[in-house]
């Protein structure tokens, strides 16, 4: 099993922590997505100053996913603290399928309603350096992803 992915964003790389640990099916989906190039060019649609980073859409909008089936929640202890990566759903816990976030300060409300499956420990200020906006005017990308 991969440790780490690293996002090869238009503002410089992050690099994740994985967390088989806490998410395991999370984790193999966000591998398995990555390994297909699914997330290449793919826009953070959603960067919200102070809260978090969301991307992982394939419509730039927010609206779409994978063609996988969506994936049952695996909510866990994990905090959402600065650097947290957590899978994006609608009000159905059992709805995240590719989008996720990163998050920029402490989002501890969201703590055990959304699944954390990662860690940044390498390059949280190139997650910061995202343009912000619902959606930002011109929004950072995802330019590849690589699991290590």
């Amino acid at each position: 099993m991969a440790d780490t992915l690293t996002l090869h964003l238009s503002t410089g790389d992050v690099v994740i922590k994985l967390r088989p640990d806490l998410a395991p099916n999370h984790v193999a989906r966000i591998v398995e997505l990555a390994g297909e190039g699914f997330y290449d060019g793919v826009k953070f649609h959603r960067v919200i100053d102070g809260f978090m980073a969301q991307g992982g859409c394939p419509n730039g909008t927010g609206t779409g996913g994978s063609s996988k089936p969506n994936l049952a929640q695996e909510f866990n202890d994990e905090p959402h603290v600065r650097g947290a990566c957590s899978m994006a759903r609608t009000m159905d816990p059992n709805s995240a399928n590719s989008q996720f976030f990163i998050v920029f300060d402490d989002a501890t409300f969201l703590d055990r309603q959304y699944t954390v499956w990662g860690n940044v420990i390498e390059g949280m200020e190139n997650v910061d350096a995202l343009p912000k906006g619902e959606p930002p005017r011109e929004p950072g990308v995802i330019q590849s992803v690589t699991v290590a």
